[in-house]
């Protein structure tokens, strides 16, 4: 017994220490997702306000057109596959979806130089000067995409929405159709040139 006294006196200490060093590393690890909580809105507010983020940028942006334009290319954004075969072609993806126009004609130019044959590149280029309602570039740039690629659906659905904003009906059921034969299954291309044909005839109605 006074063995065991003598041994709990001279341990106290160590194991006080160690209760000590064990209670600081629960209050660390309780702190650590309580701080995450704390910080995250903040963080959110941050890229809320970021010019990244696209608020602070907005007051820039040109406003939407009263034309249908095509769905699929609001969402266009930078993709790691993309940006790996050419920044060029990145930077004007995510200059479209941000909706500077000169910007992305600056960066498509530059990519279309290393990579003449790429009809997307082609479209792309098409879809900028269109929103820059430059359509005699417009069209020779969405032309160009269907002569390398006829089989092109967006630029069969940006060439026949670029028709509608000058009126001509004709011209873009003529690539309503290519789009029916192309696409064999439903495609989204499809059903944004029908929805801006169909637009345009009640508009025309009025």
């Amino acid at each position: 017994m006074p063995g065991a006294l003598i041994w709990q006196r001279a341990n106290c200490p160590k194991i006080m220490m160690r209760s000590i060093l064990i209670s600081a590393a629960m209050g660390v690890l309780a702190a650590v997702p309580a701080s995450y909580f704390l910080s995250e809105p903040a963080r959110q507010d941050h890229a809320a306000t970021s010019p990244r983020a696209g608020n602070a940028g907005s007051a820039t942006i040109a406003p939407a057109e009263a034309w249908p334009i095509c769905s699929t290319m609001a969402a266009m954004a930078e993709t790691p596959d993309w940006a790996a075969l050419d920044p060029d072609f990145a930077a004007g993806k995510r200059a479209i979806a941000a909706g500077d126009w000169e910007a992305a004609i600056k960066a498509l130019k530059n990519a279309g130089l290393r990579d003449a044959r790429n009809a997307d590149i082609q479209n792309y280029l098409g879809y900028a000067y269109r929103r820059m309602r430059q359509f005699g570039a417009a069209m020779r740039h969405y032309q160009q995409a269907l002569t390398l690629n006829p089989r092109q659906r967006s630029a069969h659905e940006h060439l026949g929405e670029a028709h509608l904003a000058q009126g001509d009906l004709a011209k873009a059921e003529e690539h309503l159709t290519a789009l029916e034969r192309v696409c064999l299954i439903p495609c989204d291309e499809y059903d944004d040139l029908r929805r801006a044909i169909a637009k345009y005839n009640k508009v025309a109605k009025r």
